[in-house]
């Protein structure tokens, strides 16, 4: 049974990160599109407008097409990875470029999945750490596009948190709950302290979130952690991109993908960097 070794294991999650992946690639591109068809539709209520009759967008429908000539997607056109090697990353009716986001996406997902099998196990750490890390490589790719956290993943995410944390899954549940709420009123205070002294917003609502539920998930422990490695590559990507590629002071960078990466190095060395961080200032 592959279950049985590390290596099976991870192999089973591997090829089901593929697959996700391949799924995460739809709510990267949709649900932004998604929840600005609500807003559309909020707006049109609000007006006292007719609104719009017809089909909306959502997960599931219409089916996958080439943004240049519409083309269907057929399902052997939409093998994770495969497919984007064997049209040669083209669309196979008018040979548009097809992003290469979409197998760098499947193969993310599938090597951290595999990862996390192989380094929890088949125990519910392992079976959770799944659900965290495919959340929070949806949530990074949706913010670098667009700069929103959805509240469709982040709340959810916090409350699933919790939930595995009532039986201790990776922290006991106090740890969770003070986890959630310093999480978000850490980077709460943040905002509210960068708008009074200067008068703009650094950062989003849902940044507070997002760290909020990967304190349910971690633990309060971690957040130092989480935040120290978010500040420290976000400051070095923005100077870069300050220096290097001309950005502009004023032009906002998205600080939750920062966040979540952080997020994932915590998930599964986190203890071990807290001890490392102890020990130098000890």
């Amino acid at each position: 049974m592959p279950f049985e070794s590390p290596g099976g294991l991870a192999a089973v999650a591997g090829l089901l990160g593929l697959c996700v992946g391949s799924f995460l690639n739809v709510v990267v591109h949709r649900l932004p599109r998604i929840m600005e068809q609500e807003w559309h539709a909020q707006c049109a209520d609000l007006r006292g407008e007719t609104p719009s009759t017809a089909e909306g967008l959502s997960l599931a429908r219409p089916r996958s097409r080439c943004p240049s000539c519409g083309h269907q997607i057929t399902a052997l056109e939409n093998i994770p990875i495969i497919s984007f090697l064997h049209l040669r990353g083209r669309c196979s009716s008018c040979a548009a470029p097809i992003s290469p986001r979409y197998p760098i996406i499947e193969a993310l997902t599938a090597m951290l999945s595999a990862y996390a099998a192989w380094h929890f196990g088949p125990t519910p750490q392992g079976a959770s750490a799944l659900i965290l890390i495919w959340a929070l490589i949806a949530l990074t790719a949706i913010d670098f596009d667009t700069q929103l956290l959805p509240d469709s993943i982040t709340l959810p995410l916090l409350w699933i948190g919790l939930a595995f944390n009532l039986a201790s899954t990776h922290v006991d549940i106090s740890s969770a709950v003070i986890g959630a709420m310093v999480g978000y009123l850490t980077l709460w205070s943040v905002f509210w302290l960068f708008k009074l002294t200067t008068g703009k917003e650094g950062m989003g609502y849902g940044d507070f979130k997002l760290l909020a539920a990967l304190g349910a998930w971690l633990g309060w422990q971690m957040l130092p952690v989480i935040i120290l490695l978010s500040s420290i590559v976000g400051a070095v990507v923005g100077v870069s991109l300050i220096v290097v590629a001309r950005h502009g002071r004023n032009t906002p960078i998205p600080f939750g993908p920062y966040l979540a990466t952080a997020g994932i190095v915590a998930l599964f060395w986190g203890p071990q960097l807290t001890r490392s961080y102890l020990g130098l200032m000890a």
